[in-house]
């Protein structure tokens, strides 16, 4: 509904369940009216449907259960999206693919090796989220507004995440200059938690109003070709010492796709911490492709 409303192109849902996606778009549809939004958004259960699309945002697979990691979700949504994959290759091999599948990085992974898509068009959505989660936690915390953070977050969609105080600012100004060190790391574990709350409070599935937000401003990106920097799980290939494995960090966005990944200037530890993050991603993924 954010991209159908933001005017970003037609719109189709596609699920395996048969009807669902089609009465999820007849209901859509009913709001046009009200909202006063002039959309196109249609539903199928036929995977072909997609053939020819710009934008794949690839979504399918099980949603995390109460005291389920993602990793644990890794063999049964790796099929899943190999099946998706393999239809897109051959349906819209030109298309820009966004996958938000979990795990999300290795899922990233799994779909460019599966593909073999160029990694400047499949990539996935991943600490944009985070970013978000770390700002909202922070204006919280400060009694600010969301628009003065400038957050920003790194590595894997999950426990391995990085949340970066040393570059996170308040209307320019670093964050420990508003907050002692204890309370910075409480918000960091807060972040990384983040997921997991949700998880816990709703019982089944997962969270969806905020990712259909960063989805929303990644498809935004690329059709405005905006040029803007956005946190993306991205395939690193010589970038902060990584090769052939896909990580989250920052990265330019425009109508082709990824355009450039920005290289920030990390500590020993940090680096550390997110080659050992990519390692596991490429470890979990070469399984998954033996």
């Amino acid at each position: 509904m954010r991209i159908a409303g933001d005017g970003l192109g037609d719109v189709l849902l596609i699920d395996v369940v048969r009807g669902l996606a089609n009465g999820k778009a007849l209901d859509l549809e009913d709001a046009r009216a009200i909202l006063k939004y002039n959309y196109n958004i249609k539903g199928s259960d036929d995977i072909r449907q997609v053939k020819g699309s710009d934008i794949v945002v690839v979504t399918a697979g099980l949603a995390r259960k109460p005291g389920m990691s993602r990793e644990e979700l890794l063999a049964k949504n790796a099929q899943i999206l190999k099946d998706v994959c393999l239809n897109v290759k051959e349906l819209a091999k030109d298309a820009i693919v966004i996958i938000v599948t979990n795990p999300l990085d290795i899922m990233t992974l799994y779909a460019l090796k599966t593909t073999g898509f160029k990694p400047q068009k499949l990539f996935g959505m991943g600490i944009s989220l985070d970013t978000a989660r770390f700002a909202n936690l922070i204006a919280q915390d400060l009694g600010l507004m969301c628009t003065d953070i400038e957050a920003l977050v790194i590595g894997s969609h999950g426990e391995g995440m990085m949340p970066l105080a040393g570059f996170t600012k308040v209307k320019g100004v670093l964050l420990d200059k508003f907050m002692d060190e204890d309370k910075i790391k409480s918000l960091v574990s807060r972040t990384v938690g983040r997921g997991a709350e949700i998880v816990a409070n709703l019982g089944t599935g997962s969270a969806f109003f905020a990712p259909s937000a960063a989805i929303a401003a990644i498809v935004r990106a690329v059709v405005k070709d905006e040029k803007r920097v956005i946190g993306l799980c991205s395939y690193l290939n010589g970038e902060y010492g990584i090769k052939d494995t896909c990580i989250g960090v920052p990265c330019r966005l425009g109508k082709d796709g990824i355009e450039q990944v920005i290289e920030l200037e990390l500590s020993r530890e940090e680096k550390a911490k997110l080659n050992k993050s990519a390692m596991l991603v490429a470890q979990a993924a070469a399984q998954l492709l033996a």
